[in-house]
């Protein structure tokens, strides 16, 4: 049920997948979706075309690996819950794309059920 957009600057294919993928299994390992609940939009910048802006907010230095990592889902996870999701995407942006976790930039937007369709029209969560 989340809705994920991974934006990153100057990534190919292969950093895309695996940074998709860092984002989906911190998603299942931490608050409990589905393993075949993946929906996602990968966009690589190139800095031309398009770019990223970012500064060092927060004394955080961030630099060209930057990821913005947008998750939409329903409302309803504690606290904890989402801290454990930040960490674990953080760690594995780093494991599996090689990502600094410092460059990881997370948010999550939370809505209710009805303001979802899965397909074919209906609100499945809200029938």
């Amino acid at each position: 049920m989340p809705f994920v957009r991974i934006d990153a600057l100057g990534a190919d294919h292969a950093r895309l997948d695996a940074l998709g993928r860092a984002v989906h299994d911190a998603l299942t390992e931490t608050i409990g979706i589905p393993p075949d609940d993946r929906f996602q939009v990968l966009t690589a910048h190139d800095g031309t075309r398009g770019t990223l802006r970012y500064d060092d907010y927060l004394g955080v230095r961030r630099d060209a690996g930057i990821v913005y990592v947008a998750i939409t889902l329903r409302r309803g996870r504690r606290a904890e819950q989402k801290r454990a999701l930040y960490r674990r995407i953080a760690e594995l942006a780093h494991a599996y794309a090689g990502t600094e976790p410092r460059n990881v930039f997370v948010t999550l937007t939370e809505n209710e059920s009805i303001d979802w369709s899965l397909g074919n029209g209906l609100a499945q969560y809200c029938p």
